[in-house]
């Protein structure tokens, strides 16, 4: 099985910047054969998860919801199936569990339904 490892979160002003990480475990096969897009998204208390930003392996594609782009970058870290979210001008509408996803057939790069390996979560959040 693959396992996605999460680390980054914390706590920031407005205005603040956090950098997220996440990194697929496992053999390398599982992971080539599990993992066609990996990335981000995001559950604020009471809504339901949604993308954020994604990346997928093969075409090195990079996606973003609208209300993170400028703000928010996703790359490629230091391995092929790590994918770090770089988090800057934070407001406190970004508060939020931010999951970790993979996905092995990916449709739609933000759709949360289209990513079946999910990571445990870790929790943003800024203040005013």
């Amino acid at each position: 099985q693959v396992r996605l490892v999460e680390s980054g979160g914390g706590s920031v002003q407005q205005g603040g910047s956090l950098r997220l990480s996440c990194t697929a475990s496992g053999s390398i096969d599982d992971i080539k054969a599990n993992i066609e897009c990996m990335g981000w998204f995001r559950q604020p208390p009471g809504t339901e998860r949604e993308g954020v930003a994604t990346f997928c392996v093969g075409s090195r594609n990079k996606y973003y919801a609208d209300s993170v782009k400028g703000r928010f970058t996703v790359d490629q870290g230091s391995g092929e199936y790590t994918v770090d979210l770089e988090m800057n001008s934070l407001k406190p509408e970004d508060t939020a569990m931010y999951y970790c996803a993979s996905g092995r057939t990916v449709w739609v790069p933000l759709r949360a339904a289209d990513f079946g390996n999910w990571g445990h979560g870790t929790q943003v959040t800024v203040s005013s």
